[in-house]
């Protein structure tokens, strides 16, 4: 700040430099849009490797093209991923967790917090979700315990997926423990509302009557009837207990009736991985959890049968809570216990062209992307699926919105052909076709043919995909070693976990389609699957030659989104020399940096760049627009398409 000198002596002041850095932004940050095993629906998720993949999304599903093409950008090169999914049809799973009043506590749904917004998750992995409440809280009358679990079935078993807990919860709204804010930030399995009840969910499993004495039971030999209720089904075994082993207080009465639990039915998990728990003064009776014949809904009851020990235990009459042993998500059973209602999970029904192309106003599809900081590169694997032969309506209705999208966002597009797309003459027809639905654009590359891989759902037997996620990962990959600015394309641009493809071209057929601006993927002995072509799709011979090369595109958007953001300091600086003078300065260093890393041609900066905002790209009627005008030019490396050699043979006996 200016210093107001008011006493005699020395004033310091600092100023500033005036020099402002501009930061290049990624260039391979890669969306994808489509359906996907599981996942929240229509938010951006950032993944960086398969692992990642796997555990948002669920990996490689068969009836998911879009899954396969995300496995092989990764496989190729690719190191960060936005994923959209999808869902048309599909709803999440959920279930009511009632009170001790058989009122609604809450409502727990498949699901996840991202950012600010709750997203469900649709499908029938939801279905595999269990919670469990307990008691043994900081304060056992008010809070409860959740735990929730995902389960896998594998040969009858139930294997634990992963598990979250969540400790010391309470019903009431007004304390920083309130169950849903804590769940719904902390959880990636499900998102809970509270339902017309205040209080607490019941416990799972059965819970005794509080004010057990097992020492006021009488005297004497006694039996317990033990009864499990699955599904209307009731198995009942009694539990003799002689008067020499009658217990005396609850610790001993909890190890005696576990191990007569046990005992009762040694070769039956459910029975012999039994639990009995000494819970807030209380029994608490669970069955095995993981036993082959484990069901999460089955019931445990208890009577006396002879004496009266089942009562002095609290497990018999009184307020005893005889619940479910889990409360499962998408159940069908309507009310079961404390359980009540519960909707299924139901997967997707298939990508169409509306959910894939999306709405902005509801930030869905691709336009789900509005909620993302940045992307470089979108692929939409399935919208080369929706249409029959020879038909390309469905794929315009995703393009048509995908393309000017991609050009707002300084984006790049990569266009599957269709399955039916097999020789290059079909090939030729397709380009036609996408031609006369507008889709050629300098923002747009599609690849000929599709790959073959090793399907490993399938026995390794090979499946046909679109090449579009295997070259968003070469794209990162080149990027990384070299540059934007460089094709990925050659010899040094061999596809990764690729046994083949599709079609294997010739020179004379690859030459038919290049000129038509449509890239080939080439099989050559010794270097194996390789991109063989370098062309925008107005990269066709009679169109635009300014934007023919995919590199010299990509580096002229990675230079516009670098400096639209760099230069965000002049929004509403004075608009006069020095403003400009900062201006010429950091776009100068951004674009003297790119010159040493090789993007430009030109022995100089001289020859290969030009920055200019003075007076004379700013006159004075632009001046009082509020308008500052900004011109860069750059001269692009352009890939060395065509090699000529030529060859001379010398005449040595007319030299002599």
């Amino acid at each position: 700040m200016p210093v107001n000198p008011t006493y005699p002596g020395v004033y310091l002041q600092e100023l500033p430099s005036g020099a402002r850095t501009i930061a290049g932004l990624p260039t391979s940050i890669t969306a994808f849009v489509g359906c996907f095993v599981r996942g929240p629906v229509n938010v951006p998720v950032r993944v960086f490797n398969p692992g990642d993949f796997e555990r948002n999304f669920g990996g490689l599903d068969r009836q998911r093209e879009t899954t396969y093409g995300v496995t092989q950008f990764f496989q190729n090169g690719g190191g960060q991923a936005l994923i959209v999914r999808v869902a048309p049809g599909g709803v999440a799973a959920s279930v009511e967790m009632l009170d001790d009043a058989a009122g609604v506590a809450l409502v727990a749904t498949a699901g996840q917090q991202i950012g600010e917004a709750s997203a469900d998750n649709p499908g029938l992995w939801g279905n595999n979700l269990r919670l469990d409440v307990d008691y043994a809280a900081a304060d056992p009358a008010t809070q409860f315990n959740l735990t929730v679990t995902e389960i896998r079935e594998d040969a009858g078993r139930a294997l634990v997926v992963r598990s979250e807990t969540f400790r010391n919860l309470s019903m009431d709204e007004t304390l920083t423990s309130h169950a849903p804010p804590v769940v719904n930030d902390g959880s990636v399995l499900i998102q809970l509302t509270q339902g017309g009840s205040t209080d607490r969910p019941a416990v799972t499993g059965t819970l005794a009557d509080a004010g057990a004495d097992p020492s006021a039971a009488t005297a004497g030999d006694s039996a317990i009837d033990m009864t499990v209720t699955i599904g209307g089904a009731a198995v009942t075994e009694t539990l003799e207990i002689a008067g020499a082993d009658m217990p005396a207080s609850l610790p001993d009465a909890r190890a005696l009736l576990e191990g007569l639990i046990r005992a009762a039915r040694p070769t039956e998990p459910m029975w012999a991985q039994a639990a009995v728990q000494l819970m807030d003064g209380r029994l608490r009776v669970l069955l095995g959890r993981n036993g082959t014949d484990y069901d999460p809904e089955a019931v445990v009851s208890f009577a006396d049968d002879t004496g009266d020990l089942a009562a002095n235990l609290g497990l018999a009459g009184g307020a005893v809570t005889e619940n479910v042993q889990q409360y499962r998500l998408g159940s069908p059973n309507a009310a079961l216990a404390f359980r009540g209602a519960a909707v299924a999970g139901v997967d997707d029904t298939g990508a169409t062209a509306a959910a894939l192309a999306g709405s902005r106003a509801a930030r869905s599809g691709v336009f789900a992307l509005e909620t993302a900081d940045l992307f470089n590169i979108l692929c939409i694997p399935e919208a080369s699926l929706l249409d029959g032969p020879g038909q390309v309506t469905n794929l315009n209705q995703v393009m048509s919105a995908a393309i000017p999208y991609c050009e707002e966002r300084f984006a790049f597009l990569l266009i599957d052909p269709a399955p039916d797309v097999d020789t290059p003459d079909d090939a030729a027809g397709w380009l036609d076709d996408i031609a006369t639905a507008g889709m050629r654009h300098r923002n747009a590359a599609a690849y000929f043919p599709r790959l073959r891989i090793a399907d490993p759902l399938n026995d390794n037997r090979p499946r046909s995909i679109g090449p579009s996620g295997a070259m968003a990962g070469l794209y990162a990959r080149t990027d990384g070693d070299f540059g934007v600015f460089r094709a990925p394309a050659g010899i040094i641009a061999n596809l990764r976990g690729v046994q083949g493809v599709d079609y294997r071209m010739t020179d004379p057929e690859n030459g038919l389609l290049n000129p038509l601006g449509l890239n080939a993927i080439r099989i050559f002995d010794n270097i194996g699957t390789v991109s063989w072509g370098a062309r925008t799709l107005v990269g066709a011979d009679m169109l635009s030659p300014d934007w023919r090369y995919v590199p010299v595109r990509r580096t002229a958007l990675n230079i516009e989104a670098s400096l639209m953001r760099g230069l965000q300091f002049a929004v509403f600086a004075p608009n006069d020399e020095p403003l400009w003078a900062e201006i010429r300065l950091a776009a100068n260093a951004f674009m003297s940096r790119l010159f040493r890393q090789g993007a430009f041609q030109g022995a100089s900066p001289r020859d290969a760049f030009f920055v200019k905002c003075d007076a004379e790209t700013n006159p004075q009627s632009d001046i009082d627009l509020g308008i500052v005008n900004v011109l860069v030019g750059f001269a692009p490396l352009k890939p060395a398409e065509f090699v000529v050699l030529s060859l001379q043979l010398m005449n040595l006996q007319a030299a002599n």
